[in-house]
């Protein structure tokens, strides 16, 4: 069951602003990677569904972020059925990201009131999805969907909608600058975030600095 409400998800997405996203089979490195996230600044992550039984290492996860990084809201990611998002919600998912519009997903989160983010590519697909009860629509792959000009273009005639790009989307000021002055409400960040060292491993501390770093280039937007 979600711990947080799918406003409370809403509103902690647009005052943090930078929304990790990763996936590995191994719960230790998980673990870590979060936690390093966390040290940064970071209080919504978004563990994606890439690979064999990610929901057990999921259901692991939600129990210890519970317990250990207190205000850390985690969901899930790369869902693409309403089946799939039925497992996570029952295994404590907050959230549910998905690269497509399914409105049978729709059903299954707001029948539990838990946030939905599709995955849009148009401007007639946000507004079906904001139909369907979506706080905060995803744009994948931003980047090649026609970036932050997209965004720009798109809240001019909807100031309402709330858009957070993923794809395309690195940690460097002057490309968050870009996604936020176009009027993103927040932006996914992936590999450009948690990335590893020359040795082939994650660099738990450069994660956490650029993570801090991150947030605070997005708070001046």
């Amino acid at each position: 069951m979600a711990k947080y409400t799918r406003i409370e998800v809403a509103q902690t997405m647009g005052s943090t602003k930078i929304v990790p996203l990763f996936y590995h089979e191994d719960i230790t490195i998980a673990k870590k990677v979060l936690k390093a996230c966390y040290d940064g600044g970071a209080r919504v992550f978004e563990f994606t569904n890439r690979g064999d039984h990610a929901h057990e290492v999921f259901s692991e996860l939600v129990k210890w972020v519970n317990q250990e990084l207190p205000g850390m809201i985690l969901g899930i990611g790369s869902v693409v059925d309403a089946g799939t998002a039925s497992i996570f919600i029952q295994n404590g998912a907050n959230f549910i990201v998905s690269p497509v519009l399914n409105p049978d997903m729709a059903k299954v989160c707001n029948r539990r009131k838990v946030a939905w983010l599709p995955g849009c590519g148009t401007l007639s697909e946000i507004n079906y999805a904001e139909e369907l009860g979506a706080e905060i629509v995803k744009i994948f792959p931003a980047g090649q969907i026609g970036g932050p000009d997209f965004i720009k273009s798109v809240k001019a005639p909807c100031p309402w909608t709330l858009i957070m790009p993923s794809g395309g989307v690195t940690p460097e000021e002057d490309n968050l600058k870009k996604w936020f002055s176009s009027g993103a409400y927040c932006v996914g960040l992936g590999s450009k975030l948690i990335f590893k060292n020359d040795a082939g491993d994650f660099d738990y501390k450069s994660i956490t600095t650029t993570t801090k770093k991150s947030i605070a280039i997005a708070s001046k937007f």
